[in-house]
């Protein structure tokens, strides 16, 4: 596979995971993953996990739509990189907190690298005070996410 081509694979994998995203289909945004991709959160909380392989990307995200109504990707820009496998993402979603009713408006930033089988890893950086602040407070992002992360 050329280099255009492992190019074109990670960008339409990206338009997969909005797709899926804006789908509230979050089982199709974890078959994205190759079956060993690994997800991490960089600028989590101590103790967020990192996820290594589809199914625990698939667990991690099984109730997020339960959590999160997004209803909109608001900007979207993707920077390629020199590895033809790898783009950066900058990224905001435009949503409701299901319990709450309250704005769910949140940017990101994804570094993800994708292979023949899927996304390989998938470096989600978000800041977890602008996320619990949405949520109502950081016990909320907790529950909400299920994390053992240390309080």
């Amino acid at each position: 596979m050329n280099e255009s081509d492992r190019r074109d694979r990670a960008h339409q994998a990206i338009d997969r995971l909005q797709q899926a995203l804006l789908a509230h289909d979050m089982s199709a945004f974890a078959d994205q993953w190759a079956p060993d991709g690994t997800m991490s959160f960089p600028f989590a909380p101590p103790g967020w996990p990192e996820l290594a392989g589809r199914d625990a990307v698939r667990e991690y995200l099984a109730n997020y739509t339960d959590t999160v109504d997004v209803r909109a990707v608001t900007r979207m820009v993707r920077h390629d990189t020199a590895d033809p496998d790898t783009v950066i993402l900058e990224w905001a979603v435009s949503g409701v907190v299901v319990k709450t009713g309250k704005p769910y408006d949140i940017d990101y930033v994804a570094v993800i690298t994708v292979g023949p089988d899927g996304i390989v890893t998938y470096r989600d950086y978000w800041n977890p005070f602008a996320v619990a602040s949405a949520l109502g407070g950081i016990d909320e992002l907790f529950t909400a996410f299920d994390a053992q992360a240390q309080r």
